[in-house]
């Protein structure tokens, strides 16, 4: 559930809210009764892939016996709608 403040209070507790708002909780700021402003999380960054180690786990995978497309295939052959 959002939160809801108006502005006043905001300036007041804007370390609380932003900690809030880090932890995941949207907050709404408003004046006058009409929304104003929402207090979200910054995305996090992306890791970067490491390549020599997906390239390490993929090589001891086992081939597989069919192509992607039989693959599909056969389970939307065998699926049910």
């Amino acid at each position: 559930m959002m939160k809801s403040v108006n502005i006043a209070e905001a300036k007041a507790h804007l370390s609380e809210l932003v900690e809030r708002a880090a932890a995941g909780e949207s907050v709404c700021i408003m004046r006058r009764g009409k929304p104003l402003a929402r207090l979200v999380s910054a995305a996090a960054p992306r890791k970067r892939v490491d390549v020599k180690a997906l390239q390490a786990l993929t090589a001891t995978m086992p081939r597989q016996a069919q192509t992607a497309g039989e693959f599909v295939r056969r389970m939307r052959d065998e699926d049910r709608y």
